[in-house]
């Protein structure tokens, strides 16, 4: 409590401080860009000396709406200019006071010399490079805009989404970030697409973020309405798998010139059925020797989400913000598994038919509080939050099982069991970020990031005696978990050369975190504590070799901490023969990362790629452990170290006006030492996966865009997961004057997706498949009112589920 109160105690001291600086006088540029018709994006705004035309005083680029602003601009008399390919170049003068300017609104004229009609329209740019990775772009996606943020992650370059929804850059499970923070929604298939703005993949983090993101980072950002005035949107949507979809989002938004509110609702209800088959021989047990499976799943699913934000911005210094959001979510399955036995001979050993009905219900509540302060200097900075994240999930589930002879006819009774499994889930986060120059070429950068999380899970197994469940306490237990993580770090940014044009760039940091954690079930057999102060470095050098050409060095080390799931120790029984939980004994492992990327711009195209290697010490895999009843318990263990070496790259194109394209491949080789597993793991693999991102502008109006992609068999501990590879389509058409819309999307277009894997060891070899109805069609239309920002509120609407 004492450390809580000595945290926010310095959030309100930095706090107090920055108000000295409230009455400051600034200078600021304001405008609008359009053709005459739509507002304009993209346009560079470049602010020159009158005196001295070749030196940029300023410069800035115009958003979604047309909308730029220069800020923190000396008294003076300058050139005002607006640049945009295809259109004319417009020059003004402007004077410029200690007053706020606002120059209106600024009409383009095409060039027709340069592009033709097609051109002219301005479209978001899909990926945008960072020094840290890329940003991609939701609203330029239209195919896989579908029912949650699973859905829009398969069309990311460099990630890699199973037919299950495993998440993986580089091989490895990514630390995933709600709009820049730790949150209790830990499944992505609880966020709606249309509410994502961007995604932002971090390959290759500083000591600024967390140091468990051994694949690197993925930061979803949400979408946030701040328009000027009174603004909406309504989409409404209703397709088909094999069962049917429907979805719908609402968004509201009013802004002063200084308040913002917001409002946003969306859901989507849809069934799915799946099919799986495995088949397993023991090689050394004679009677269960041979096991084949297959299980029949129906499964009917809703989300729902209701978004608030506030907004204060009392002057262009300080800016205060609000969020809320509420999640609800549903999920029923109807699963009925079959499994046959037999012999080493091949004969009859016995039979069953298992039901069960899993009734889960999840209820997620996020608050947050944000304050961000600027400076004269815009190299300075202030920023500050407080966010909580509740979740709240309920699990019950009836099973009977059915025993049945050689001839299909069934022996006794049939057994009931019970089971429910109750969490609950609390994580809060305090950050502090300061920016400040301390030299002309140098910035540091430092702040303090705290972590709370507090879980507790009751987990119940009742079987039917009597006529009266009773409970099992053999598999039977509760589990509480505390964990708080203390971070602080520093970083120096600097360059060497010209500060227009700087032939060295370079970053030093260090981060230390300081983690406290503990669990405790029930009946005491799997209590553990652990208390540890880590430092980690990171590193980075980039030679400038022209304006559009870098190459950039870098190492990091960091950790991958077990998550709640890898350290529950309850065992799921819903499948008898293959149970699954967690291991609260794990040790968390220890990574050196080095990397080498190149990039390169051209006007239409563009090309970057990464050269990684990856150096784990106790790394943790999914393993599988043949029982002495026959029962393969499947765990993570930290199976030794892995040596992992690979390159990503990415190429973006633009060869005809109607027509780009993004291609991605993600290629690498694993080495894994496991001398401390007494069972035989795979030594060495080599993996890849690939996509391509097609779009097209057929027509006045209209987008299409077609997506492939391919993972390949992904090694595991002890064999490998089957390739997956699918096609996607989304088509959309303008309607009117464009405040309206009508989509069309089609998923899995092939009905190519499934997901599996095989395993062998010296005691078992399994293989497993499962395939869901991915194949879907979606129709959906979209309409704003009272809108000026109907680009924004309409793209990224078109929902597949």
């Amino acid at each position: 409590m004492k450390n809580m109160i000595q945290k926010l105690s310095l959030l309100i001291f930095l706090f107090t401080i920055s108000q000295f600086s409230f009455a400051q006088k600034t200078a600021a540029i304001k405008g609008n860009i359009t053709d005459g018709k739509l507002p304009v994006e993209f346009v560079d705004v470049v602010l020159k000396s009158a005196s001295d035309s070749t030196k940029t005083a300023n410069y800035a680029v115009t958003d979604v709406l047309g909308n730029f602003a220069l800020e923190n601009i000396q008294s003076g008399d300058y050139q005002l200019q607006f640049k945009l390919i295809g259109f004319k170049t417009i020059s003004q003068k402007i004077k410029v006071s200690d007053s706020p300017i606002s120059i209106g609104t600024i009409k383009l004229q095409t060039d027709t010399n340069l592009l033709n009609d097609v051109v002219v329209k301005s479209q978001r740019k899909q990926i945008q490079k960072t020094d840290e990775g890329f940003v991609f772009n939701a609203v330029s996606n239209i195919s896989q805009s579908g029912g949650t943020a699973t859905d829009m992650l398969k069309s990311i370059p460099t990630v890699a989404v199973d037919a299950e929804g495993g998440i993986t850059l580089r091989g490895k499970s990514p630390m995933i970030l709600i709009n820049g923070k730790n949150s209790a929604i830990t499944n992505m298939d609880q966020i709606a697409a249309s509410s994502i703005e961007s995604i932002e993949v971090i390959s290759n983090p500083t000591a600024k973020y967390d140091a468990n993101a051994e694949s690197g980072i993925i930061n979803i950002k949400l979408k946030k309405n701040n328009q000027q005035g009174i603004n909406g949107a309504v989409v409404l949507g209703a397709g088909f798998g094999a069962k049917g979809r429907i979805n719908s989002s609402v968004l509201l938004n009013h802004k002063t010139e200084k308040w913002n509110f917001g409002l946003a609702y969306d859901n989507r209800f849809a069934g799915r059925t799946k099919k799986i088959n495995a088949d397993r021989t023991n090689f050394f047990i004679d009677d269960e020797h041979y096991i084949h499976q297959n299980r029949d799943d129906a499964r009917t699913e809703g989300l729902q989400n209701l978004k608030f934000n506030v907004d204060f911005t009392p002057n262009d210094k300080n800016s205060f913000s609000f969020e809320a959001l509420g999640n609800l979510e549903n999920q029923d399955n109807d699963e009925t598994l079959y499994t046959q036995v037999n012999t080493s001979a091949n004969q009859f050993f016995s039979s069953n038919k298992r039901h069960s009905l899993e009734l889960e219900r999840t209820k997620v509540g996020e608050l947050a509080f944000n304050y961000d302060r600027k400076f004269s200097d815009d190299r300075k900075s202030l920023n500050t939050s407080i966010t909580s994240s509740f979740n709240k999930h309920k699990e019950n589930t009836d099973i009977d099982t059915y025993n049945y002879d050689a001839y299909k006819q069934q022996i006794g009774d049939a057994a009931w069991q019970r089971t429910h499994n109750y969490t609950n889930e609390n994580i809060s986060n305090a950050i502090v970020n300061y920016t400040v120059p301390v030299s002309e070429k140098s910035i540091v950068e430092t702040g303090y990031k705290g972590t709370f999380r507090f879980f507790d899970s009751d987990f119940e197994s009742t079987d039917l005696t009597n006529g009266e469940y009773i409970v099992n306490p053999l598999a039977s237990n509760t589990f509480k978990y505390n964990e708080q993580i203390n971070a602080v770090y520093g970083m120096l940014n600097s360059f060497i050369g010209e500060t227009d044009n700087p032939k060295w760039k370079y970053n030093l940091g260090l981060r230390a975190e300081q983690v406290s954690n503990n669990g405790k079930t029930q009946n005491n057999t799997d209590n553990f504590s652990n208390h540890y102060l880590k430092l980690f470095p990171s590193a980075s050098l980039q030679m400038n070799l022209k304006p559009d050409e870098f190459i950039k060095f870098g190492y990091s080390k960091r950790i991958n901490r077990p998550d709640l799931d890898d350290l529950n120790p309850f065992i799921d029984i819903t499948d008898a023969l293959n149970p699954h939980g967690g291991n609260p004994y794990l040790k968390p492992e220890i990574i050196h990362i080095a990397e080498v990327s190149y990039n390169k711009n051209w006007e239409n195209y563009s090309f970057s790629t990464n050269a990684f290697y990856r150096n784990a010490k106790d790394a943790i895999r999914q393993y599988a452990e043949l029982q002495d009843n026959g029962v393969i318990l499947l765990q993570p263990r930290n199976i030794g170290s892995t040596i992992t070496y690979g390159l990503e790259t990415i190429f973006t194109l633009k060869p005809f006006s109607f027509y780009d394209a993004n291609i991605s491949l993600t290629a690498f080789e694993q080495k894994i030492d496991a001398t401390n597993l007494t069972q035989d793991v795979v030594k060495n693999a080599f993996s890849w996966y690939g996509k391509i991102i097609n779009n097209f502008v057929p027509w006045k109006g209209g987008k299409l865009q077609i997506i492939g992609n391919y993972n390949s068999a992904l090694t595991t501990a002890q064999g490998k997961r089957i390739p997956v590879y699918n096609v996607d389509m989304g088509f959309q058409q303008k309607l009117g004057k464009g405040n309206a819309r009508l989509g069309l999307v089609v998923t899995d277009m092939f009905n190519t997706l499934e997901s599996g894997y095989k395993n062998n060891t010296l005691l078992f070899s399994n293989n497993r498949t499962n395939k869901s109805d991915t194949r879907a069609f979606m129709l959906t239309f979209a309409y704003t009112f009272k809108s000026d920002f109907k680009e924004k509120l309409l793209e990224n609407q078109f929902s597949t589920e």
